[in-house]
């Protein structure tokens, strides 16, 4: 993993990021219908499909892997690797596990399902401990659908890492549809990249 710091004198968000980061602090969420009836007619597992496909979107983009890393300084992740929740009926809790990229689902899938193995049993917010800096979270909420959903973070105007949550899928007109909130900040992402992350992310569903 690198990370390329960003000169911001040279940058050509300059202004859009001083504006929305320092004077307009902005961060806001968008959601959208995803066509997931492809991934079901392929009888694919959904959760490690859709972190795959979003992952995906996710690296093909600077926007959505810029970040202030830990030592305060802004620049591009060269990869983003998704840290995602797995619930725990017993306690009614969460675990966060993270799992390794890789371009190629079948490897991404394995991984997947070696972390699940060893981790997804385990109790406490950690679930896989040594989470890189350069992970973007992911969340499932399969007990209800919905048409909006943002998070409210006290320090969120300081976060620059996009953060997905998936609700309930549902049918509609015949094809299977699942509701996915995407949360960005605003200094580093327009409303432009936003629509542009959804159309590539049902485009590579379709496959």
């Amino acid at each position: 993993m690198i990370f390329e710091k960003i000169d911001i004198n040279s940058w050509k968000r300059k202004e859009y990021f001083e504006h929305y980061f320092t004077n307009v602090p902005c961060t806001y969420s968008m959601t959208v219908k995803v066509d997931i009836t492809p991934i079901k007619n392929k009888l694919m597992k959904l959760y490690p499909a859709m972190l795959y496909y979003i992952s995906t979107v996710v690296n093909h983009h600077p926007e959505f892997r810029t970040a202030i890393n830990d030592s305060g300084e802004l620049g591009v992740y060269s990869e983003m690797l998704p840290c995602y929740t797995v619930f725990h009926k017993d306690t009614e809790t969460f675990s966060n596990i993270w799992t390794e990229y890789s371009p190629d689902f079948n490897t991404f899938s394995v991984a997947y399902e070696n972390d699940m193995r060893k981790y997804g049993n385990k109790q406490g917010m950690i679930g896989k401990p040594n989470a890189p800096e350069n992970t973007f979270p992911v969340s499932m909420i399969p007990w209800s659908t919905f048409e909006g959903f943002n998070l409210n973070l006290q320090k969120g105007y300081d976060y620059l890492i996009p953060i997905f949550t998936m609700g309930k899928y549902y049918q509609e007109d015949g094809r299977t549809i699942l509701p996915l909130a995407i949360q960005v900040h605003h200094a580093v992402c327009d409303g432009f990249h936003i629509c542009r992350f959804a159309n590539e992310l049902q485009e590579l569903i379709n496959g």
